[in-house]
């Protein structure tokens, strides 16, 4: 009796659908027709691409700090004058860069149940690192032009395009039809989508009370923990079979 070889295992990339090599390393035409053709990627080109734009970025936040500022000292008390004054700029490049590593964070979470990812997602994924490279920017002109309306909301706008774009990516990836999610449960993959859906809630508050308060404005994602409890006991985040978090 011939033997049968086992099924293949949830994350291996050879299991999912993508181009296939012929003679000479190139890529085949796919046997399937009709709308759902498309060219499906490995991840690990895009995700090294990801990670090197997210740390550039987090490392530009730091030219917004300069001691060039300070001028003449000539006491301990007028350098702790001329620091304090400095105080406003380096909260905001803490507040950036801790959000930068929060959407960084979103980002390794759905790829870690992305193994093949289609050109959309590609796109989907160079418009938000195009966000992100302009934090610095808009950190910037947070941090000189604060006093008005555009100035200090400029940087709260980034933020939720970013994540807009993150949330349009993951409800594109696990969407069924497209099977690009591998390896999470059906309740893995609902939490993310509310998870996201949540955080572009929180960053569209941001942005509102950001045209009153300005920077201040970004403390309402220190409210999500206690979102997310509300969101479990209201039974809209399920419990989780593999314990995955996703978003």
């Amino acid at each position: 009796m011939p033997s049968v070889p086992p099924p293949p295992e949830p994350n291996d990339p050879d299991a999912f659908p993508g181009p296939q090599r012929g003679p000479g390393g190139r890529n085949a035409r796919s046997p399937r027709t009709g709308p759902d053709r498309r060219t499906v990627l490995a991840t690990r080109r895009l995700e090294s691409y990801t990670d090197g734009v997210f740390a550039i970025a987090a490392t530009l936040l730091v030219l917004n700090l300069s001691v060039s500022g300070i001028g003449v000292v000539h006491s301990n008390a007028e350098l702790v004058h001329q620091v304090q004054a400095l105080l406003p700029s380096v909260l905001n490049v803490v507040i950036s860069f801790l959000l930068l590593g929060l959407l960084w964070l979103i980002h390794v979470r759905q790829f870690e149940f992305i193994p093949r990812v289609d050109t959309t997602i590609i796109w989907l994924n160079n418009l938000r690192l195009l966000g992100v490279v302009l934090v610095p920017f808009t950190t910037s002109l947070n941090d000189e032009f604060s006093r008005y309306l555009l100035g200090r909301t400029l940087l709260p706008v980034n933020f939720f395009l970013i994540l807009f774009i993150s949330t349009w990516q993951w409800f594109h990836a696990s969407s069924p039809r497209r099977r690009l999610v591998q390896g999470a449960s059906p309740e893995a993959v609902h939490n993310g989508r509310v998870n996201s859906a949540s955080a572009l809630v929180q960053a569209f508050c941001v942005v509102l009370l950001a045209t009153v308060w300005g920077s201040a404005a970004f403390l309402v994602f220190a409210l999500d923990p206690v979102i997310a409890l509300a969101l479990r006991r209201l039974g809209v985040l399920k419990p989780t079979p593999d314990g995955a978090v996703v978003g």
